[in-house]
């Protein structure tokens, strides 16, 4: 079972850091264990919800390692990864900082369900400046998204997670969007990584599922309200997950390459209004990401000049599918109103700046001059 060497990149890593040393007749591949029924009477009560079985186990070490976090867990989807934190970290009656712009599901969640529970919250802005202004002696986490779903804001990680350690709050960041290949944030002092591991772990459009990296003790805290969600695997996706984590390094690399120019070019093209993409120079915190990441993602999103009808623009794109979730190997286009921010209120979504003409893009590792060439046909054609 080879371990985390910290001399090698992370290319390394996600073909070979965490996977099971097995006999010569298995393979180089984990087997998949397919049962959900196991003999109890070696004194270990195997179960797939509880997390105890080899894919599990694997993939864990494999995200862990590449995090550079002790231990972790594999969730069935990132929301369930997300409530398995706040019902673990929290207790009714407790506060929690939360980044303003947060992914619209988790704005759902704790409207939704925390709030009427009795757990409570503060909206911070971003500026590290006003971080003391929110504290409690009642809060217990801070909570962010860097970079955020869908405008591409940056948080200074290293002056959170600072904040956290002189005030004993709890860390968390979804880092998503970044990936381990890109940012590092355990490295910078946080407590606990989350990921939608549907989307960049995944990579290939076919999977649902969550991950918690941390601490051992703090994946041991989060492990049994994980269990008592029902927040689980099986085999098959896991060994599918596994697969897809061996080309991540590659993938995000390239990905993030096509973004970095596809944000270059649209910036400078008539029929968009703004580009939201922290590798621009001119995003407002564009020197904190590049001071805390090593690249700037394969997500951007981008306004259309009032000219150009939505609904028309999107129909006419031949090559990037109008889709639900991201992070794919084919590029995927959507509306953040109709989508990922549909659950949250007019209201705040007008004040987050998200309208029917705003596009979130996930850029996938098609050649970007295909994907420029689609984009302009479609702007050409689309008038509004």
């Amino acid at each position: 079972m080879p371990t985390n060497l910290p001399e090698t990149n992370q290319h390394t890593n996600c073909i070979h850091t965490g996977a099971e040393k097995l006999p010569e007749a298995f393979g180089l591949n984990t087997p998949i264990v397919t049962s959900s029924a196991f003999d109890y009477r070696d004194g270990i009560v195997r179960y797939p919800r509880y997390h105890n079985g080899l894919n599990h186990a694997v993939v864990a070490r494999r995200l862990a390692a590449l995090e550079g976090g002790e231990d972790a867990l594999i969730t069935a989807s990132g929301l369930g990864a997300i409530s398995a934190i706040f019902f673990s970290l929290l207790s009714p009656g407790d506060h929690a900082i939360v980044l303003d712009g947060l992914y619209g599901g988790t704005l759902d969640l704790i409207d939704g369900l925390l709030k009427p529970l009795g757990f409570e919250f503060s909206i911070w802005d971003g500026d590290p400046a006003n971080l003391e202004q929110h504290l409690r002696e009642s809060t217990k986490m801070i909570y962010v998204e860097s970079p955020t779903n869908p405008m591409l804001d940056v948080v200074n990680l290293g002056a959170v997670a600072n904040f956290a350690k002189e005030n004993d709050l709890t860390s968390v960041i979804d880092s998503t969007f970044a990936t381990p290949i890109l940012q590092q944030p355990i490295a910078l002092g946080f407590d606990l990584v989350m990921h939608s591991a549907t989307k960049y772990f995944g990579g290939h459009s076919d999977l649902l599922a969550g991950a918690l990296i941390g601490s051992a003790q703090m994946i041991e805290r989060l492990k049994p309200n994980v269990i008592r969600l029902g927040s689980s695997l099986n085999g098959q996706d896991l060994y599918l997950l596994e697969r897809s984590i061996k080309t991540l390094a590659l993938r995000v690399e390239r990905q993030s390459a096509n973004a970095a120019e596809l944000a270059e070019w649209l910036d400078a093209h008539p029929k968009i209004d703004q580009v939201f993409y922290p590798g621009l120079k001119d995003h407002p915190r564009h020197a904190v990401a590049a001071q805390q990441m090593s690249g700037f993602g394969g997500m951007l999103s981008f306004r259309l000049t009032k000219t150009v009808d939505p609904e028309q623009f999107l129909n006419d794109l031949a090559l990037i599918q109008p889709a639900v979730s991201l992070a794919g190997v084919e590029s995927m286009i959507c509306q953040p109103r109709y989508t990922s921010h549909a659950k949250i209120g007019d209201a705040e979504r007008m004040r987050l700046g998200i309208d029917e003409h705003v596009m979130r893009l996930s850029v996938g590792i098609e050649g970007v001059d295909d994907l420029k060439h689609d984009l302009d046909g479609a702007l050409s054609r689309a008038l509004g």
